[in-house]
């Protein structure tokens, strides 16, 4: 790999993972305190209006933000120019959405299960030109690998449900919480990254700039529009066939698995795409990228879904409180499908962009709601279990599809895939016989802390017969040991 690129992922990981640790030691405490303030309706109730809020907001975006991450621009002021045709386009078509969106709000809320919140929905939609002022900075921001600026706009937005949504669900106990804290963060997101972005929008407008952009980012934007089908038809079924408190519970659930896991993907994820596409045209680098981020992500997560199954009703009680207890098996079953999924589906869609070929992650897409659409109209009949169950292991069918296109198309096979990660997936089983032992031995909540510690320390003892796993794990955490051995020798040398 290029020394330059190198040292570019590694300190853009660096400060990526930072972001997320710090995301992740403020976040669950504000959703443990809201499980605790607001009901599961009132998060059903959020949960229908985000499914309506991230549907335009694919529009405002348009995957402008994926183009100007991905492209190779001839100089300078191509890129810039191309940069400002993006930011009042997606201005442009968020307004005209939020327009569209309140006059037909009363209908829209009847179609999403939730009549008579119009208002809230139109008041939600705000958000829209908020996001369309931060996604174009801050996609130059990743695009040049500066994840430090990044985090420190990450660390002021994440403590707005501190100052704002807590306070609020103190006050209200409703879900203008929820949606005036989700206002205010996107708000404080747009005002930090126009004051720190280098670039300003001026006036200025090219419908050659536009339509050259279109042609990658129509399919961009398509692939998105079959992701957000993916994510959210769920919800809607579950509106449609049960009632808004199965609605919370459904979204919830999967919410707290997904923020749990975030911390490893959403800290390699943006990284990973921009690093792929600036080396498109090496298949020998490009593939050892991969394949690194992918052991490596592999590495953590694996035993952090087979955690979350095993201690899935713990999970429960902590983050989100006893009230919740019917969402205890959907979150571990999500949690295990969740590990599966991100290592050998998720970052392929990393792939088909970094290449140019957004249309492949689209038609994957496209093929995996085919089946599930069906599944889970005909499971929903017989209740949320089987929804919940079907929805978990129709995943399974989104691997498979993937892992035929990564080998048809780009020649990375299954089995190089599944080799690449052996040692994590034996040091997992491995971690999940000795949990089941322990589990024999009692089942107290000390005993199972106790028991989730034992398991990770024998998690990492199996690791490290793997010679691979034990080099990279080292250089993983070896220079910030060197680097505090430096530091308390310089410290001693002081005294």
């Amino acid at each position: 790999m290029d020394q330059s690129i190198g040292s570019k992922v590694k300190n853009a990981t660096k400060w990526s993972v930072i972001t997320e640790i710090a995301a992740k030691l403020i976040s669950p405490f504000s959703n443990m305190v809201l499980a605790r303030l607001l009901t599961p309706e009132a998060f059903g109730v959020v949960a229908t209006v985000t499914m309506i809020t991230s549907f335009a907001d694919m529009f405002t975006d348009a995957g402008f933000q994926k183009y100007l991450i991905q492209h190779e621009f001839s100089d300078d002021d191509d890129r810039r120019k191309s940069t400002t045709v993006a930011f009042w386009t997606n201005l442009a078509i968020s307004l005209l959405l939020w327009i569209i969106i309140g006059v037909n709000k009363d209908w829209i809320a009847n179609i999403v299960g939730n009549p008579g919140l119009g208002d809230v929905i139109l008041i939600a939609c705000f958000s829209l030109p908020l996001t369309s002022f931060s996604s174009i900075q801050m996609a130059l921001f990743k695009r040049d690998f500066d994840f430090k600026t990044l985090f420190f706009v990450r660390l002021i937005s994440i403590a707005v449900p501190i100052v704002v949504t807590i306070p609020l669900a103190f006050i209200t106990h409703s879900y203008w919480a929820l949606i005036i804290g989700t206002i205010t963060m996107n708000f404080v997101n747009a005002v930090v990254l126009t004051i720190k972005s280098d670039w300003k929008p001026n006036l200025y407008f090219s419908l050659n700039k536009l339509r050259e952009m279109l042609s990658f980012s129509c399919w961009t934007l398509v692939e998105q529009i079959s992701i957000w089908l993916t994510s959210y038809i769920g919800t809607f079924i579950v509106g449609a066939l049960l009632t808004t408190y199965y609605v919370g519970l459904y979204k919830t659930s999967m919410t707290t698995v997904n923020q749990i896991i975030a911390l490893i993907t959403s800290a390699t994820t943006p990284v990973l795409f921009s690093a792929l596409s600036r080396v498109q045209d090496d298949n020998e680098v490009f593939e050892d990228i991969f394949y690194k981020f992918q052991r490596g992500v592999g590495l953590f997560v694996f035993p952090i879904g087979a955690g979350i199954y095993l201690y899935r009703a713990l999970v429960t009680r902590i983050l989100l409180g006893s009230q919740w207890g019917e969402a205890a098996s959907f979150i571990g079953l999500w949690g295990f499908m969740s590990s599966l999924t991100i290592v050998f589906s998720h970052y392929s869609s990393e792939v088909y962009r970094a290449k140019g070929k957004p249309r492949l992650s689209f038609f994957v897409q496209c093929a995996h709601l085919i089946f599930l659409v069906p599944a889970l109209i005909i499971s929903g009949k017989y209740g949320f279990e089987a929804l919940y169950i079907t929805r978990s292991l129709a995943r399974i069918q989104m691997i498979l599809i993937n892992l035929v296109v990564m080998w048809a198309i780009f020649k990375i096979t299954p089995a190089k895939q599944i080799l690449n990660v052996l040692p994590e997936m034996i040091a997992t089983i491995g971690m999940v016989g000795v949990s089941l032992l322990l589990k024999q031995i009692g089942n107290s909540i000390l005993w199972e802390f106790i028991s989730i510690f034992i398991c990770a320390v024998s998690y990492f003892a199996i690791i490290m017969l793997f010679k691979r796993e034990r080099q990279e794990l080292f250089g993983i955490i070896w220079p910030y040991i060197d680097k505090a051995k430096k530091t308390i020798q310089k410290n001693s040398r002081g005294c």
